[in-house]
């Protein structure tokens, strides 16, 4: 892989669009430009903002050994735990805590916006009531790197909205998408499965009021890139 190709791939893995990597180098854009057409290469100084940046040395930046270069572009998933702490902190603060609502983006959709100071966004939002549909997700500087859609339905008396709220603010680090395995209060019992990893996945949640089902949920999703 040449260094020119090497330097795009890093920029979009880190989710940086040319604007904001020249804003956090503190360069014009269009010296990326050239780094990524191969019109210029990095001085030493650009290196080592790139090394700091990036977390890599500057060796595995600039060399275009095979295996190192199967190991950059196999590493696609290297930011998910970030990406999977922010997630957990925007569930517990939007739809779990009927907090941080905003404008429908469609007609008669709710809405939700969390964001922190780490460049990330996340956006949840849903059509319906007893029966529902929507999709979460959430961007790095503008760009996407995860998303979800998930769809259910109420199908049997006594549910309960508080309870299920209770259960996805348990939302688990291991499973970080709707509410933990096995969640119970009273008569209430939440069960959520999950397939697969983080990266992609579906799953399957679902409530019970004493031994009668009463609620279930379909979801699935995965890493964008």
């Amino acid at each position: 892989m040449e260094l020119k190709d090497k330097l795009q791939l890093l920029r979009k893995q880190n989710g940086y669009s040319q604007e904001q990597l020249a804003d956090e180098l503190g360069i014009a854009r269009q010296t990326i430009s050239k780094w990524e057409n191969g019109q210029a290469v990095p001085e030493l100084g650009g290196l080592i903002l790139l090394s700091d940046l990036y977390g890599m040395t500057i060796d595995r930046i600039v060399k275009e050994d095979d295996g190192c270069n199967i190991s950059l572009c196999s590493n696609m998933g290297r930011d998910n735990n970030k990406i999977i702490e922010f997630l957990l902190a925007a569930k517990k603060n939007t739809y779990a805590i009927s907090d941080n609502k905003t404008v429908s983006c469609r007609i008669n959709s709710h809405d939700f916006c969390y964001q922190d100071n780490t460049g990330y966004q996340y956006y949840d939002t849903y059509l319906g009531g007893e029966r529902f549909s929507g999709e979460e997700g959430v961007w790095l500087h503008d760009i996407p790197v995860w998303s979800m859609n998930y769809a259910g339905r109420v199908i049997g008396e006594n549910f309960n909205i508080d309870f299920l709220k209770e259960a996805l603010m348990e939302v688990p680090v291991d499973l970080p998408f709707r509410g933990p395995k096995i969640y119970t209060k009273g008569d209430y019992h939440y069960h959520c499965s999950v397939a697969g990893e983080f990266v992609w996945f579906q799953g399957y949640e679902e409530i019970f009021y004493t031994d009668k089902k009463i609620y279930e949920c379909y979801f699935h999703g995965g890493v964008i890139r």
